[in-house]
C-alpha cells in the first residue's frame, strides 16, 4: 500500500521511493527455494501421481474452475471501481479489470512486488482522472475490505471445520483471540460516549505528535471520511465493496474446489475453506514473488491434514496454482502493456 500522506494531484511514489527488499526478504526467500527443492526431491514418488492425476483431467471441471477463477476477478476489480464511483470518477467493468490483474501480475512477478504494484496502482489511478488523495483512498479501502472478507472467510472456515483437520491447529488461537474479540466490542460500545470519544481523540493526537506517519494517516483518513460521507452518507451502501470482497475470496476458494472435481479427487467440504483461508494468510507475507513455494507447501500440507493422501494433495495445489496464478500472469503483463501503450499515446496526444 502507498504510505500515507498522499497530496492531492500528486501522481504517487515514485520508482525510487518504492521499499525494495533487503537482505532478510531475499535470505527467506533463498531458504523457502531451497526447501521446496529437497521436498519435491523426498517427495518425487507422490509428485510423480500428482502429474498422473493432473494429466487426467477432466475438461468440463476445469472450464468451471477457470469460469469460477474469472468471477473472482470480476469481483476484485468490482471492489476499487464501486470506490472510485463514489468518489465521481467512473470506468468501466473491463477497464478495472484489466488494471487489477495488470497490477496483480506485477505483485505477484517481481521482488517486493506488492510495494511496486500498489505504487503503479496508485500513479495509474491518479493519471486517469481520480487525482492523489482519491486514488490513495481507494487502495487502503480495497485492501480493508479485501482483508474483512478474508476474515469472514476464515471465520466461516473455523465454523464448519470445527476441530477436525486444520481445525485442531488454529482453535487454540481463535480461542485466544476471543478476550481481543471481546475487548473491541467493549470499547466499541465505550465509544456511544463523548468524554470516552475525546479521551480516545487526545491518545490519537498524542501519538501524532510522536509519530508523524500516524499524523499523516489521520490526515489521510479524515479527508477520506469527509469525501465518504458527502458522496455516500448513508452507511448501507458501503456493504457493497466488503460484499464483493468476499465474493472474491469465496470465487476463488469454489475453483479450488471445482479444480479438485476435475481431477477426480473428493472435496474435503469440512476444512477446505479453513485450508484455504490459512494458505492466502500465510501468502500475505510476500515471503517470495507469487509466494512461490510458500503457497505451494502450505495448501498441500492443510489439503493432507484435511484427509487427503499426499499426491492428490500436491494435484489439487498445482492445477489451483496454475489457473489462480500461472495462467493470469501473461495476462497481466499483456494488460500493462497494452495500458502503458495507451498512456504513451495520450501522453503524446497532450503535447
Amino acid at each position: 500500500m502507498p504510505q500515507p500522506g498522499t497530496p492531492a494531484g500528486d501522481t504517487g511514489p515514485e520508482p525510487g521511493d518504492v521499499t525494495r527488499p533487503g537482505r532478510i526478504w531475499w535470505l527467506c526467500s533463498v531458504l523457502v527455494v531451497a526447501a521446496a527443492v529437497v521436498a519435491a526431491v523426498f517427495r518425487r514418488s507422490e509428485i510423480a501421481q500428482a502429474y498422473h492425476l493432473v494429466a487426467r483431467v477432466r475438461p468440463a471441471g476445469l472450464g468451471a474452475a477457470v469460469a469460477l477463477e474469472v468471477m473472482s476477478l470480476l469481483c476484485f476489480a468490482a471492489v476499487p471501481r464501486w470506490l472510485l464511483a463514489v468518489g465521481g470518477v467512473r470506468w468501466s467493468m473491463a477497464r478495472m479489470t484489466c488494471t487489477t490483474v495488470a497490477a496483480n501480475a506485477m505483485s505477484g512477478a517481481l521482488p517486493a512486488g506488492a510495494a511496486f504494484s500498489a505504487a503503479w496502482l496508485l500513479r495509474h489511478l491518479s493519471r486517469r482522472g481520480a487525482g492523489g488523495v482519491l486514488a490513495a483512498a481507494v487502495l487502503v479501502t480495497a485492501g480493508a475490505a479485501s482483508a474483512a472478507g478474508l476474515f469472514l472467510v476464515f471465520a466461516l472456515g473455523v465454523a464448519v471445520a470445527g476441530r477436525t483437520g486444520p481445525g485442531a491447529l488454529v482453535r487454540p488461537v481463535v480461542d485466544a483471540l476471543l478476550p481481543v474479540l471481546l475487548a473491541a466490542l467493549v470499547l466499541l460500545a465505550l465509544s456511544r460516549y463523548g468524554g470516552f470519544r475525546r479521551l480516545l481523540r487526545r491518545l490519537w493526537a498524542g501519538t501524532g505528535r510522536r509519530f508523524p506517519r500516524v499524523r499523516r494517516a489521520e490526515s489521510d483518513f479524515a479527508g477520506v471520511l469527509r469525501q465518504a460521507r458527502a458522496a455516500q452518507p448513508r452507511p448501507l451502501p458501503w456493504l457493497w465493496p466488503l460484499w464483493y470482497a468476499f465474493l472474491n475470496w469465496v470465487f476463488d476458494a469454489a475453483a479450488l474446489a471445482a479444480g479438485m472435481s476435475a481431477l477426480g479427487i473428493e472435496v474435503p467440504w469440512r476444512g477446505l475453506l479453513l485450508a484455504y483461508a490459512l494458505t492466502q494468510l500465510a501468502g500475505s507475507l510476500h515471503l517470495t514473488p507469487g509466494n512461490l513455494g510458500i503457497a505451494e507447501a502450505t495448501l498441500s500440507a492443510l489439503l493432507a491434514l484435511c484427509g487427503l493422501p499426499a499426491a492428490q494433495a500436491i494435484a489439487a495445489t498445482f492445477l489451483y496454482r496454475v489457473i489462480s496464478y500461472w495462467a493470469l500472469q501473461p495476462v497481466g503483463w499483456t494488460c500493462w502493456v497494452g495500458l502503458a501503450l495507451e498512456e504513451a499515446h495520450a501522453a503524446h496526444d497532450g503535447l
